[in-house]
């Protein structure tokens, strides 16, 4: 642990800056579900008939609005120079011990036993373990990889969390940022992922928070996170969206990656960030951009991924 992390649990996190100001509403906005049944674009009555509690289905102009911002995400990420990649999501073992998820996280993971496949509650998983038991050369360096994936995550002891809407959901779409960096650069790249969050959060046009998450709420593989908290005008909260954390060589060396320079083999690092975690992104702009009538408005950096849409507007009864 870095000796300038907030130490302490949960609460004690240390916010490091506000960027956009709340906004206030001429008239009572509605929260997503709501705005969901509006738009035709939000399913959470027939998820939970299929698969049970904390599933839904995003559609018409909602399954429209996820294909366009992993697309923004995606091409963000391109420019900036990562790889993409659909990563497989189920995992052996190996992989989800490598990267640290079957210690205190295991709770969260989905097992299917009997083919001793997990999961993956992020595509960080597939991503970390991409190069496992391989040497990477120096001038190679830094390897940033753009992961498009579903993830699955149990929710355990989140039992009256959350529990109205898509807020906290057993199976969601991301876009993960991953990078394979010298040990020494690590503190750099870790900021470097954060601006990529922040402008990927800046061209939604909704507030936002960083925090420095303290000590006890790291996780047994990052050094340091800090997490991006967008505005939810219904809940009157910041919310989290995203999140990059610098796990220096602790998931290298468990899936035993190093990298070789002029001075030989040596440990090198591995860091991730969510670039755009669906579906709190898309609470977050119907719950930021909402108008009176139900409608919303798209955000300018978003419009040429939906086709030139500039409005979702409410479907007839």
């Amino acid at each position: 642990m870095k000796e300038d992390v907030p130490v302490g649990g949960e609460a004690d996190f240390k916010v490091i800056e506000h960027i956009g100001t709340p906004r206030e509403f001429s008239f009572e906005p509605k929260d997503h579900v709501e705005l969901g049944k509006i738009l035709g674009a939000i399913d959470t009555e027939r998820g939970a008939k299929v698969s049970g509690a904390r599933f839904y289905y995003l559609t018409g102009v909602g399954a429209l609005l996820e294909f366009a911002l992993v697309n923004m995400a995606i091409s963000q990420a391109v420019a900036a120079g990562f790889i993409p990649m659909i990563p497989p999501v189920l995992v052996k073992p190996s992989a989800m011990e490598g990267t640290g998820f079957l210690g205190q996280a295991a709770e969260n993971v989905f097992h299917l036993e009997k083919d001793d496949f997990y999961l993956v509650g992020t595509s960080e998983v597939p991503l970390a373990a991409y190069h496992m038991d391989e040497i990477l050369p120096a001038n190679k360096l830094p390897l940033r990889y753009a992961g498009y994936s579903s993830c699955f995550r149990r929710e355990a002891g989140s039992y009256g969390k959350d529990t109205r809407g898509i807020i906290r959901v057993h199976q969601f779409d991301k876009v993960e940022m991953f990078s394979f960096c010298p040990p020494e650069e690590a503190e750099a790249e870790h900021r470097r992922l954060l601006q990529w969050e922040k402008d990927f959060l800046n061209a939604i046009e909704v507030p936002y928070r960083v925090i420095d998450v303290a000590s006890g709420d790291l996780g047994s593989s990052a050094a340091r996170k800090f997490d991006c908290e967008a505005w939810i005008p219904t809940q009157n909260a910041y919310r989290e969206v995203t999140s990059t954390s610098n796990c220096t060589e602790f998931q290298a060396r468990r899936l035993n990656i190093r990298m070789k320079d002029e001075n030989g083999t040596r440990p090198i690092a591995t860091l991730n960030g969510t670039l755009c975690a669906l579906p709190r992104i898309i609470v977050a702009i119907l719950e930021n951009h909402q108008q009176e009538d139900g409608s919303v408005r798209v955000p300018k950096a978003l419009i040429p991924f939906l086709g030139g849409r500039e409005v979702l507007s409410p479907v007839s009864a």
